[in-house]
């Protein structure tokens, strides 16, 4: 949330440019409806963990409770980011490991996944399975044949940076579970989406989430309210902010 005029911020990290501005405007305005009426009572960390539940149900996901009580840290550093979020070429073991750092299980981390029934992607996160996968395919062979073509046609080679594609083909505006059936139909964005699939240890668990929204949608409100939980900040760890993009405000 925090903005800084060297361009250093945690926002600033390139895994975090393609982040929509209006998604930090909201938290923004929330936060300002609230400090007026409520000054110095609720973070920004808060707002923020009740605008992802908010989004979710907005766009006909499931509602869940969120705990609260965190403070909003004082540290935001572009730098802190690197190894902290997935990369979109993971294995399975590499995004079970970063989550498992979270105290996240491996249904967690591919509820989780399941985000990406909403949200874009730059092409230049996968223009590798597109273009230059190995030596003797150019095209990752996990992909849809007809759904590699709609990415090469949205994202030519040299495509302009600032382009970019959904990350759910078929109901990008809608949170369903759509995303799990994308993906025992070889349509998974990224290689870390497309592994949960390819993977014998995780095909079960994508499958039934692929066939039971239900079966997802719960496993997703459980997984979020343990994500709530990671790195937060109590007491004397933080402060309330009392402006969202200043971090000593």
């Amino acid at each position: 949330m925090v903005s800084s005029p060297n361009g250093d911020a945690e926002k600033d990290a390139p895994d975090n440019l393609s982040l929509a501005g209006d998604g930090f405007d909201t938290v923004v305005k929330a936060k300002q409806a609230v400090e007026a009426a409520c000054p110095k009572v609720v973070s920004c960390a808060d707002i923020l963990a009740l605008a992802a539940r908010d989004v979710v149900v907005l766009a006909g996901g499931p509602s869940f409770n969120v705990e609260l009580g965190r403070r909003d840290g004082m540290v935001s550093q572009a730098s802190l980011v690197k190894g902290n979020l997935p990369e979109p070429d993971f294995t399975l073991s590499q995004l079970n490991a970063m989550f498992a750092k979270n105290n996240l299980n491996q249904i967690d981390m591919i509820a989780l996944s399941g985000a990406h029934t909403l949200g874009f992607s730059h092409c230049n996160r996968f223009a590798k399975r597109l273009y230059s996968f190995s030596s003797s395919s150019p095209v990752d062979p996990s992909l849809d044949a007809e759904y590699a073509q709609q990415l090469m046609n949205a994202c030519p080679r040299n495509v302009d940076p600032s382009i970019a594609i959904d990350m759910d083909p078929v109901t990008s505006r809608t949170f369903d579970n759509v995303y799990f059936q994308n993906l025992v139909s070889g349509k998974g964005l990224f290689t870390s989406d497309e592994v949960l699939f390819s993977d014998p240890a995780s095909q079960p668990t994508v499958n039934d989430f692929a066939k039971n929204s239900g079966d997802f949608n719960g496993a997703f409100a459980t997984a979020m309210r343990k994500l709530g939980r990671v790195g937060v900040k109590t007491g004397s760890q933080g402060r309330i902010r009392t402006d969202c993009t200043v971090i000593n405000s």
